[in-house]
């Protein structure tokens, strides 16, 4: 008979892009899935939207009983910010903790509103790759580093994902090859370090501005009618709705290490 997992244990989260959107409601799932005197670590390049959450999560039922958020401000495709990441969370990790989580969710959409046949100028696109892969590769690494493997502690990376790593989008070509990439990034490190849960997390159509700025400016119609039918047809979703079937998963804990999974297959 199986025992049903009610917490995520006193933790070490990181979270990625926590600021806004699917990220900030990821920040908050954590925080109440988490054991009194665990950490969470918020990242992101706007100020103001992290402080706001620091003190909200500060204010909260878990706040008061001894969870801390710390912010940290940074730009994830600079080697600097990556550094300030891995810096803070050795910083608050005590040896009482028992599980480590990072959550890549930093992502940005790129310029859809051209085809791939515009892109030539290198240094635009190896800007792109640069945060939206590069970051999640060497912050994973220099995490799992800072903290190796040992007797009684979890180690759980997520990288949240996107049917757009699996199927391709026309006037999407940076977001689709961005996301391929990083699945493929964290299912050779679930080859590679059988003791890590790895899991590539697709969240499904949300209710974001990034999702408006796909609605409005992709320069493919077919792609712009197609997401407007979702919002007329009711099909998108809050961050909140699939943020806790990602809650569920990591609960359960029966997916297999590298796997992709959907909203729709929890």
């Amino acid at each position: 008979m199986s025992i049903e997992c009610t917490d995520l244990g006193q933790a070490l989260c990181i979270v990625t892009g926590a600021s806004r959107g699917f990220g900030r409601a990821v920040a908050r799932e954590m925080s109440q899935l988490m054991k009194p005197r665990s950490v969470i670590v918020l990242v992101a390049r706007t100020e103001d939207d992290l402080r706001s959450l620091q003190k909200e999560l500060a204010e909260s039922e878990e706040g008061r009983a001894g969870l801390v958020a710390k912010c940290v401000v940074a730009d994830l495709g600079q080697t600097e910010g990556v550094e300030s990441v891995v810096g803070v969370s050795k910083e608050s990790f005590s040896d009482d903790m028992d599980h480590i989580i990072l959550v890549n969710n930093a992502a940005s959409l790129g310029d859809v509103s051209r085809y791939a046949i515009s892109f030539t100028n290198m240094a635009e696109v190896d800007a792109y790759l640069s945060f939206n892969v590069s970051s999640s590769l060497c912050l994973t690494a220099s995490i799992l580093q800072a903290f190796p493997q040992r007797a009684g502690l979890r180690r759980t990376v997520i990288n949240i994902s996107s049917l757009c790593a699996l199927q391709p989008f026309s006037s999407w070509v940076l977001y689709c090859t961005g996301k391929a990439a990083r699945d493929m990034i964290f299912r050779v490190l679930a080859e590679e370090e059988p003791d890590l849960r790895v899991l590539n997390y697709s969240p499904g159509p949300l209710d974001t501005d990034m999702y408006m700025v796909a609605r409005t400016r992709s320069a493919d119609p077919g792609v712009r009618k197609s997401f407007s039918d979702m919002i007329d047809q009711g099909q998108v979703l809050t961050c909140e709705k699939s943020c806790k079937k990602l809650m569920k998963l990591l609960l359960d804990d029966k997916y297999t290490s590298g796997d992709h999974i959907d909203i729709y297959d929890v």
